[in-house]
């Protein structure tokens, strides 16, 4: 059960992360594996910064969402999409 869940606020957060950042969306498939990166880097950005968003499930999606950006942000650096 907690792999779907993590499926699914992977998925959700890798949505909301190429909805926010404009084009930067990679497919089902891709929203789901950057959302599950997103959340990993987004949990170790905000620790660094001393911010949280919460816990629980919006708290979840919403640093999964914040690391998707900084994910997507740097796959378009990096292979210049437009």
């Amino acid at each position: 059960m907690e792999l779907i869940a993590t499926l699914l606020i992977g998925a959700l957060a890798g949505w909301l992360g190429a909805f926010i950042f404009k084009g930067g969306g990679l497919g089902l498939l891709g929203n789901i594996v950057v959302g599950i990166l997103g959340s990993f880097v987004g949990y170790w950005l905000l620790g660094k910064l001393g911010i949280s968003f919460g816990t629980g499930l919006v708290g979840a999606i919403l640093t999964g969402a914040l690391g998707a950006i900084v994910i997507l942000a740097i796959i378009n650096l990096l292979f210049n999409r437009k």
